[in-house]
């Protein structure tokens, strides 16, 4: 891997992130799920991009994608698409204000999905995302409102919340 690998600079923009000034116990347990599932999906994509394919690094990614799939669906977890498009019908700003990484992969009318576990927002092209694009998925991940939002008593989980109740009845 060249030291100018302009993905891998990216990489390094994650991996410089820190939760250190939040109370992560205090999330959402399903919003901090597909927050961290996110941010591993964006790192799996980044890494396919830095470092030979049969790199330590991406045979470790690979395996925590396989687990994730099952974990996916355990509990309230499996509400999460239905919820993404829930907040698009029914709150708009909400839906607006999410990463965009969320409004594509999880709304229903979009093409893009994660393949292989990489981030594709759309399947009709081969190239590989900007590094720009994976930086503003990194920045609005950890913005302080975003952040703000997905605590347990936070706008974002209560929204979840209200959606699951509706769900159950």
């Amino acid at each position: 891997m060249a030291v100018d690998n302009e993905y891998f600079i990216i990489l390094q923009r994650l991996y410089e992130k820190s939760l250190i000034l939040e109370d992560i116990s205090d999330f959402h347990p399903v919003l901090w799920f597909y927050f961290l599932d996110s941010i591993a999906h964006i790192d799996y994509s980044l890494c396919g991009l830095s470092f030979n394919y049969q790199s330590v690094r991406n045979i470790m990614n690979m395996q925590y994608m396989r687990w994730r799939i099952d974990e996916e669906q355990v509990g309230d977890r499996a509400h999460f698409p239905a919820f993404i498009n829930w907040l698009q019908q029914e709150h708009p700003e909400k839906f607006e204000a999410l990463p965009l990484l969320w409004q594509e992969i999880y709304d229903e009318k979009s093409p893009a999905r994660y393949a292989s576990f990489s981030i594709v927002l759309d399947p009709d092209t081969r190239k590989p995302l900007p590094t720009t694009l994976f930086m503003g998925m990194i920045e609005e991940f950890f913005s302080r409102p975003f952040l703000s939002s997905i605590y347990k008593d936070a706008s974002l989980g209560k929204l979840f919340d209200a959606f699951i109740a509706t769900r159950s009845t």
